[in-house]
């Protein structure tokens, strides 16, 4: 079974699997990480980047243009204003229209503020950025993301860093079922089978950066998670049969002589 591509703004992806590029212990490692996972879109935090001194090396200097698409992410805002200032100075720096969008509210859950949320999207749409709002796992936030022009919503599976892996399944799926737009879960995937039970709940993508630039061995895990969110992908198309109270035979007597 052919699967369609997943879309976001104009571009187009093979892989659902999008990755950060924080937290690892030298860039050599990201770099060698973000090979291993096959992702095409890479989000990098714009505060992350000294714009001033264009000639001293940052990680995008590892990061190969021509292979990914940049989706650089306002990391570290509380407010609509910084949002916004942070969205420009990525664009002014030559990383595009792409925004993930973080209006972070509470500073030890890292939980985000949906109001400001929704006023930054609306900003930003309005001066052609293509909005990648990082959420809760609400519908109605989801659904008001969408009408304020979103290109997908990304509602996270658990707090920011915190590999619990999702929490609302039914959430995420109730998300999915009432806007048009791609569902990315972002944010709270810790290992593999998290990856897996995500796409199995027929989202579009996940995005992680924790579980693998803090894994013991992050190559070898960004390849887990690129073959988990695969096989997630394909069991969700494949469809998993219906859950039963009570044992059925694999082998049923019927029909035999």
């Amino acid at each position: 079974m052919e699967d369609r591509k997943l879309k976001i703004g104009t571009s187009e992806f093979t892989s659902r699997l999008i990755i950060g590029t924080g937290k690892y212990p030298d860039f050599e490692t990201m770099a060698r990480a973000l090979e291993a996972s096959g992702a095409q879109m890479i989000t990098v935090a714009v505060g992350r980047v000294n714009l001033n001194q264009p000639k001293e090396k940052t990680l995008l200097d590892y990061i190969d243009r021509s292979k990914y698409v940049i989706l650089p992410n306002t990391a570290g805002a509380y407010t609509v204003e910084d949002a916004c200032r942070i969205a420009r100075l990525g664009r002014a720096a030559g990383l595009g229209d792409l925004v993930k969008l973080e209006v972070i509210g509470d500073k030890k859950t890292l939980l985000p503020d949906t109001e400001a949320l929704l006023q930054a999207t609306r900003i930003l749409v309005k001066e052609g950025f293509v909005v990648m709002p990082y959420t809760n796992d609400d519908l109605i936030t989801a659904k008001k993301l969408e009408e304020a022009g979103a290109a997908c919503v990304m509602p996270l599976a658990a707090p920011i860093g915190s590999g619990r892996g999702i929490q609302n399944p039914l959430n995420i799926r109730f998300i999915k079922e009432s806007v048009s737009c791609p569902v990315i879960v972002d944010a709270g995937v810790g290992t593999a089978s998290d990856a897996a039970v995500c796409m199995e709940l027929g989202v579009d993508g996940v995005l992680m950066n924790t579980a693998i630039a803090c894994a013991q061995n992050p190559v070898l895990m960004a390849q887990a998670m690129r073959e988990a969110v695969s096989a997630g992908r394909r069991a969700f198309l494949a469809g998993r049969i219906a859950k039963l109270e009570y044992a059925q035979a694999s082998s049923p007597q019927t029909g035999l002589r």
